[in-house]
């Protein structure tokens, strides 16, 4: 079969540059858990990559013997071409939306999450890997240059923001390296980077997750103006108690800041 024709709806650029693809893959760990709140995984590890196109990354994945590769990919031409290319990969191969899967049902032990992922879904994918995080351990993803400075910068930098919060409150994160345009076909019109996501120690928050979720996406959706406003506009006006963030912005406060907020947001807010 000939090579797949990328397609703007599914956000597809193929990696052509094999010694990125090398260090895409050399990125992600083996079996090894990396902190006491992470999935224990089997060993071999069971690896998801989502987005195996024409199996540029897929090739080196497949040759680790410390894991077992998956797929998941959404574009049937490309998953006709896996088959061709790949046939020990085949039975592996789960051809569908891998934002629809069940990886709870798919991986009860845990998985690994790897790929060059679509640049029109990384945060969807951030956002699954997060709902997952007792599941997920490792994740390590291609995505535009823009994203993964935000996911790894920290409290006080005007790109750190709702993604930054939730993910570094259950996950350490490394901006690995820089990918140029020229390594796609088609070349994206954006630079991009490698990020890996690590679980930390953290098993629980020290406050109702759910409350912490709507509080950082509060005072983020007015960032501009101070806690104070962006909170009362989500929540009232807590009586008339003032908290000494309040006359902070969102993006000056850390992971601990935020769960502190939630605990004083709990106890006077009328939820």
């Amino acid at each position: 079969m000939s090579e797949v024709r990328a397609k703007k709806a599914l956000g597809q650029h193929f990696l052509v540059d094999l010694n990125i693809a090398r260090k895409i893959c050399d990125a992600l760990g083996g079996g090894d858990a990396p902190s006491a709140a992470a999935a224990v995984l089997p060993d071999p590890a069971p690896v998801l990559e989502v987005g195996c196109g024409m199996g540029v990354l897929t090739q080196f994945l497949l040759r680790r013997r410390n894991i077992v590769t998956w797929g998941a990919e959404i574009d049937s031409e490309s998953v006709a071409y896996l088959h061709a290319h790949y046939p020990e990969f085949t039975p592996r191969l789960i051809e569908g939306d891998f934002l629809k899967l069940d990886l709870r049902a798919l991986f009860p032990q845990g998985l690994k999450i790897i790929g060059n992922f679509p640049y029109n879904i990384s945060s969807q994918i951030f956002f699954k890997v997060l709902e997952n995080r007792d599941l997920v351990p490792e994740c390590v993803g291609m995505i535009q240059k823009e994203v993964a400075v935000r996911l790894a910068e920290g409290p006080g930098s005007k790109e750190y923001g709702i993604l930054s919060v939730l993910l570094q409150a259950w996950y350490d994160i490394e901006y690995l390296f820089t990918v140029n345009e020229t390594v796609f076909n088609p070349p994206p019109k954006v630079k991009s980077a490698v990020v890996r996501l690590r679980r930390n120690a953290t098993v629980r928050l020290d406050c109702d997750e759910r409350l912490f979720v709507r509080v950082v996406k509060a005072s983020f959706g007015q960032r501009r103006k101070m806690i104070r406003n962006s909170l009362r506009a989500a929540f009232g006006d807590f009586g008339g108690a003032e908290h000494p963030f309040f006359t902070r912005r969102a993006e000056q406060l850390s992971v601990a800041d935020f769960v502190e907020l939630t605990r004083w947001v709990d106890a006077h807010a009328v939820l």
